[in-house]
């Protein structure tokens, strides 16, 4: 690879999303290929937060990127280039939740929907190494249990707020609502969460 060509693709990683977004238009694979670095992390762990399955965030994460680099021709940059990647995750996620719902849930599936234990029973397991830090592993996967438990629509904006880090604007745009609903439904969803922790209430002491 030439020298200069070489400058190009390192100083892709200092350059913003709205640059990088008009290089992908003008067919810069490179560009691209800096989105997805950017993003993949957090387009998969939205993913995995809102669907608690591994395969699945894996597989929404590679829909995802598929209809990021198709859909990049017609970004116009209405929104910020994060919203609209969270924007194209969450709309999978949820398609992929009202799938689940159409289907019939195996035993594990069921278990795990109505209690905590299996999981806690799980990490325990996997962790028969003293030195390994259990509570905080168990901490984990009681919020990740409780996060299942909630609807849709709470368990997005917890997530989107609580988790990912986005402001009530950012949230409403991804949301297509307003930043009032925004943040009436996080203080139900903490509600809830917080209700789902109540018995495990010690662990988190």
């Amino acid at each position: 690879m030439p020298t200069s060509d070489y400058h190009q693709v390192w100083n892709l990683t200092e350059i913003p999303d709205k640059e990088l977004v008009a290089r992908c238009q003008q067919g810069d694979r490179a560009a691209f290929d800096e989105i997805m670095a950017r993003y993949e992390s957090k387009v998969y762990n939205l993913a995995y937060r809102l669907l608690n399955n591994q395969d699945d965030a894996f597989d929404i994460a590679q829909e995802a990127f598929i209809r990021i680099y198709r859909g990049l021709s017609r970004f116009r940059g209405s929104s910020t280039l994060s919203t609209w990647i969270y924007r194209i995750t969450l709309n999978l996620c949820l398609d992929e939740l009202k799938r689940r719902k159409r289907r019939p849930l195996s035993e594990t599936e069921l278990q795990e929907d109505d209690t905590p234990e299996p999981l806690l029973e799980r990490v325990v397991d996997e962790n028969s190494d003293p030195n390994v830090a259990v509570e905080s592993q168990a901490r984990q996967a009681i919020v990740q249990w409780a996060l299942t438990q909630l609807p849709e629509h709470h368990r997005a904006v917890i997530v989107l707020y609580d988790l990912e880090g986005l402001s009530y604007t950012e949230i409403a745009e991804v949301l297509h609502t307003n930043v009032g609903t925004v943040k009436s439904r996080l203080n139900r969803a903490r509600a809830a969460l917080k209700e789902l922790l109540q018995p495990y209430r010690e662990l988190f002491e």
